[in-house]
Order: structure tokens, then sequence, then C-alpha cells
């Protein structure tokens, strides 16, 4: 991903999320300065056709909607904030495509696990990948889940 692709992900956010979900310009591009390792497109003839958003994390630890990451520095988890894809592109592979990109990555990074909050009924596409509900959050980190459209699931993965 270059910085030049956010207004390419604000368009693919509006179309993917409820309102409700849909994050600010500023906070993605500071996403995008704190990790921008962990930043990749999918392209299709007409551009930008998804996005994928992630950081260095630890197990356990959820960025509130809305916020800007804190990357670890001792991570033993990559969290996946954000899998998107344009409706042009959607059923196509893209998103698994992208996902499992993402997957070898952060194997080959050394990183443990693999977390994120699924929405807006997406359990069933990570459970595809190998994630699990996982039941391990303090109340702090409950309460970051609750800042998500429910349901809101946390969901972990462990790599080789």
């Amino acid at each position: 991903m270059q910085e030049s692709d956010i207004p390419c992900l604000l368009f693919i956010q509006s179309e993917c999320y409820a309102a409700e979900m849909v994050e600010d310009e500023a906070t993605i591009r500071a996403r995008f300065c704190a990790a921008p390792a962990f930043a990749w497109v999918a392209e299709d003839a007409a551009g930008v056709c998804a996005y994928f958003v992630g950081y260095p994390s630890e197990l356990g630890k959820v960025t509130p909607l809305g916020s800007v990451f804190s990357v670890s520095p001792a991570p033993t988890s990559m969290y996946f904030h954000d899998l998107a894809v344009a409706r042009r592109t959607a059923g196509k592979g893209v998103g698994s495509a992208l996902a499992r990109f993402a997957l070898e990555a952060a194997a080959l990074r050394g990183f443990r696990h693999s977390s994120l909050v699924s929405v807006q009924g997406s359990a069933v596409f990570w459970r595809a990948l190998g994630y699990e509900d996982w039941h391990g959050l303090d109340a702090a980190q409950t309460g970051n889940l609750a800042t998500y459209a429910q349901p809101a699931r946390y969901m972990v993965k462990a790599l080789n």
C-alpha cells in the first residue's frame, strides 16, 4: 500500500461498512504511518479493489474502533484490523487471497498468532481461514471490543 491509495480505501470502506463502522481519513493515515509494512492492496484493471491493514500486536489486545494502532515492541500476534473488498470484485476470492497473503507474511515474520475482530457477520469467512473465537480478553479489552457494532467477536489463529 502507498499513502496515495488512501482515497481508494476510504471509498471501499464506505461500500463495505455500516456508517457507525466507517473510520475517518486521519485515523487511517495515522495507522498507515504506524505500520506501513503491514498494509497491502489488491488491484484489478480499474485500480485498488481491496485492502488489508494490520500491525504487530499482542494476543488478547483489541484496538478500539477509530483508534490509532499501538504497535507492540514485543509482538506475539499480527492483528488484522481491516480487510475490505470493493463491490465490483466481491465474491471473486480477492479477500481470501489478500488474507492468505497477510497470514503468510505474519508467519514468515515469526508471529505466533494472528488475531482480529470479526464484524458484520464475517466470522464464517474467518473460520474458513482457520480462526476460532477466543474468550480470554480481560475487562479492558472486552470494553475495547464493545466499541464495534455488535455482534463483534475476537478471533485467533495459531501460526506455524
